[in-house]
């Protein structure tokens, strides 16, 4: 039997890099995956495709995950279509890269509206379910960043050091319900984003790493699915690097 046979899951940012190779993931390990998109309709119709193609059940929603209302929607959704959500996966994210004295307010609010403000929204929408249930596997893509900053990137880093907070406060608040809470933190991945890095940026993510490679999406995806599954029961409130040795 599949380590995630017969859950649910809702995977934010599904459709593109690392969220669609975990969608994936979480289907291939046997779960049906909901995923939403905001402007990226065809990308995630084509996960939805080989999600099916697995032989898994798919569900695709429209929704910005800034939005507290379109989050809500997404989790009624999703009950309404399984009757449950199991697992989820907070992983959409972006990025205004600029330094500390030329950052505009418009870039801040945007990442932190995001990276921050998203994952609180669909948590508070999942959590009222999963507690009912007396059950949920929660996982929230952070970065290497958010542990020790990154020149250029107040907004990013802030963001992804308060999802941290975040984790560790839910784990808290939902583990008498049967519900862990954990967090990934990858170093640089390459996807589609990251390949349009200057050659130098990249080299020297490379140049930090100690095994000598960049990520790739399923390297981070493979420690979501374990930690979504009942193999990780007794792990919560923890923060996993999936970064090659980047941070040491």
């Amino acid at each position: 039997m599949s380590i995630l046979s017969n859950k649910t899951a809702v995977v934010t940012g599904g459709s593109l890099g690392i969220g669609a190779a975990i969608a994936l993931e979480l289907a291939s390990d046997g779960a049906a995956v909901a995923l939403n998109y905001r402007k990226h309709s065809d990308e995630a119709e084509q996960i939805a495709s080989k999600i099916r193609a697995l032989g898994r059940q798919a569900l695709v929603v429209q929704a910005d995950v800034a939005s507290f209302n379109d989050a809500q929607k997404m989790a009624e959704a999703v009950v309404q279509e399984w009757g449950k959500i199991d697992i989820l996966v907070c992983n959409a994210g972006i990025n205004r890269d600029g330094v500390l004295w030329k950052m505009t307010e418009e870039q801040w609010d945007a990442v932190i509206s995001t990276n921050l403000k998203g994952y609180f929204n669909y948590l508070r929408a999942v959590a009222p379910y999963m507690r009912e249930k007396k059950y949920g596997r929660i996982v929230c893509l952070t970065s290497i960043n958010g542990l020790r900053g990154k020149f250029g990137q107040a907004n990013y880093a802030a963001s992804k050091a308060g999802i941290i907070g975040l984790v560790k406060t839910a784990a808290k608040e939902l583990g008498k319900s049967g519900i862990t809470v954990n967090a990934v933190a990858p170093g640089l991945i390459m996807t589609d984003m990251m390949a349009a890095m200057p050659e130098e940026a990249k080299q020297a993510s490379l140049n930090e790493t100690a095994l000598g490679r960049l990520g790739e999406p399923e390297d981070v995806a493979h420690i979501v699915s374990f930690l979504c599954s009942d193999l990780a029961k007794h792990i919560t409130g923890e923060v996993i690097k999936v970064d090659g040795g980047q941070y040491i």
